[in-house]
């Protein structure tokens, strides 16, 4: 959205954007819970995951997460970019997050140099480093398997890294798989996102448009039809809110009202077949 759009409705940024500021988001109780709980992680280590449908928040709750942790001392946060790599490429990424040189052909190596870091800094700092990855249902079994081994030491009974993994439904079927079993049976605490209610939605607006700058750039029963017909899904509400907005900004309208709820989204008339048309010209004939 242009400045002189943004000028036009006094907003500071688009608030159906999927980059709003990380402190203007919109936060649950359950999800300020899973960072207190991901806080207290941070000092044992161990995996955790976040998990729901598309659409449902998943990425948002990531990025308050890895907020939240940037303002802890002494944690050291790492964010895994592309996790469809395989084994090569999953050490070259965790190398650069972590500072550590490693020789991705040389894995024994690698490894060894990465766990040395991780337990030197676990000694120093009496935290742990922590790995977060989104879209993590794209991660070979091969690599979920190998970030299980490294994450751990003294059999089994110390862990030196907390994982957070995040995906959709994939994520939580490729855990019932034998291979990956040891990694579902390790996971401490889980994040849950559903479809959220009408009034949670209907808060999430609220909030959005506060937090912008404008709560008037929308009338209550706007908000309240959106709020219903969003199918409890915080993309769809943000993506019909948007086009809204987008509509509102072309003509220069100094709300969003309900006649231009209609406007844009009533169901179009259907074109009559040519058959249909025919019959009725020849009955008004």
């Amino acid at each position: 959205m242009t400045n002189k759009l943004l000028a036009l409705y006094g907003l500071k940024w688009n608030p159906f954007s999927p980059d709003v500021p990380v402190e203007a988001l919109w936060r649950s109780p359950q999800g300020e819970h899973f960072c207190w709980r991901i806080e207290s992680l941070v000092r044992e280590g161990g995996f955790a995951l976040i998990t729901g449908d598309p659409g449902t928040g998943k990425s948002v709750a990531l990025r308050i997460l890895a907020a939240h942790l940037s303002s802890l001392p002494d944690v050291q946060t790492g964010v895994l970019t592309r996790p469809q790599s395989g084994l090569g490429d999953f050490y070259r990424e965790l190398g650069q997050l972590f500072a550590v040189a490693l020789v991705p052909h040389n894995r024994w190596a690698g490894f060894k140099v990465l766990r040395q870091t991780w337990l030197t800094h676990v000694e120093a700092t009496h935290c742990r480093p922590v790995l977060l990855i989104d879209e993590a249902q794209e991660m070979p079994a091969s690599v979920l398997a190998e970030l299980r081994i490294l994450a751990s030491t003294d059999f089994d009974s110390r862990s030196i890294l907390t994982v957070v993994l995040c995906g959709d439904g994939r994520l939580t079927q490729q855990f019932r798989r034998e291979d990956l079993l040891p990694i579902a049976s390790r996971l401490r605490t889980r994040l849950i996102l559903d479809y959220l209610p009408p009034k949670d939605l209907l808060d999430w607006l609220h909030h959005a448009l506060t937090q912008a700058g404008n709560p008037q750039l929308m009338t209550p029963e706007v908000m309240t039809t959106l709020a219903e017909h969003a199918a409890g899904n915080l993309r769809v509400l943000a993506t019909m809110a948007n086009e809204l907005l987008a509509m509102a900004a072309r003509r220069e309208l100094t709300q969003i009202d309900p006649k231009l709820y209609f406007e844009v989204f009533a169901p179009k008339p259907r074109p009559k077949a040519r058959g249909q048309a025919a019959a009725a010209e020849h009955a008004r004939a």
